[in-house]
């Protein structure tokens, strides 16, 4: 793959994929096998839809619902691994420039806001689910209780403002 050439003042940097992660209290590791589980499940959700599909002239009625809610669960956990390795999105010529306190401060600052703003969406969502098994609410497809699949954006939400707050710290203790 051939990289267009940057001017001087702007480096194309590729990120080093075999760099080690940094050392955090929960192993990345958790997010690494959640998200190949995940995408093996939607894997084969899809193709026993298809076989099902090519065999019967039938589907599975529950593999869209459920790839659906796949989908959003992956979107979170690599929510969850991109903040904390700080790969979150950013605008690199302001992050990654100048001083290193700066750079500091402003790592910190997005990591704070990154943890105010799921810590919102964790307690406005657990509100959610409390409604969801409150009122009885059913999936649209299939009939299960809707808490099944709105139960996973209140506890993702914290593991994302967890992630964001260790990396807050991270920044906090580099020189």
């Amino acid at each position: 793959m051939h990289l267009p050439e940057a001017p001087e003042h702007l480096p194309i940097e590729v990120p080093d994929p075999s760099a080690q992660d940094e050392v955090t209290v929960i192993p990345l590791k958790i997010e690494d096998w959640l998200t190949v589980i995940v995408m093996a499940l939607l894997a084969l959700i899809t193709f026993a839809n298809v076989l099902v599909r090519y065999f019967t002239d039938q589907s599975f009625a529950w593999t869209e619902e459920f790839s659906v809610f796949l989908m959003i669960v992956l979107a979170l956990v690599a929510g969850s691994a991109s903040v904390a390795r700080n790969r979150q999105i950013r605008i690199e010529y302001f992050a990654d420039s100048g001083p290193a306190s700066r750079q500091r401060a402003l790592a910190r600052f997005g990591a704070i806001m990154v943890f105010l703003l799921f810590s919102l969406v964790a307690v406005l969502s657990a509100r959610m689910v409390w409604d969801d098994i409150r009122f009885g609410e059913t999936s649209p497809g299939i009939g299960v209780p809707q808490w099944w699949y709105t139960i996973w954006l209140p506890v993702m939400s914290v593991a994302i403002a967890g992630r964001a707050l260790g990396l807050f710290v991270r920044r906090g203790r580099r020189a």
